[in-house]
């Protein structure tokens, strides 16, 4: 019975795809923020009607715009971040990179322990550090 060849790092495509998809869904999930962002502008404070200076921002106001821009923020960089990574792992270059990333996925929901625990296990091989490092000598 012969054994088939298999390429080293076989499965690194489909993790690019998958983190394409993880970024595509940061992004989406930035539109949370601005649902805050919106509120904070929109709730006006009840109290404050009555007085001439009237401005439409009490203290809750600005925590909605506050938490929805840092919110925004967050995953918009998330997403840049893991746009990076899965162009590095498509180029076959900058290991580290990837698995901090991979790390810092693992702190955003199910997808993102999934796929950043699957990514770092398959970069940790060795016929893939391997394939890692010949790129980065070649890329030198």
């Amino acid at each position: 019975m012969e054994t088939a060849k298999v390429a080293p790092g076989r499965n690194l495509d489909t993790y690019r795809i998958l983190f394409i998809i993880k970024g595509v869904l940061n992004l989406l999930i930035s539109l949370f923020g601005l649902v805050y962002v919106v509120m904070g502008f929109i709730i006006p404070a009840p109290t404050m009607t009555d007085f001439p200076g009237y401005t439409p921002f009490n203290i809750i106001s600005i925590i909605l715009v506050i938490f929805g821009s840092i919110f925004i923020l967050f995953a918009i960089i998330m997403a840049v971040l893991t746009f990076l990574a899965a162009k590095y792992i498509g180029e076959r270059r900058n290991a580290t990179f990837i698995i901090v990333i991979s790390i810092i996925n693992c702190l955003t929901g199910v997808l993102g322990i999934v796929l950043g625990i699957f990514a770092i296990i398959e970069i940790q091989k060795p016929e893939v550090r391997a394939l890692f490092e010949a790129n980065r000598t070649k890329n030198k």
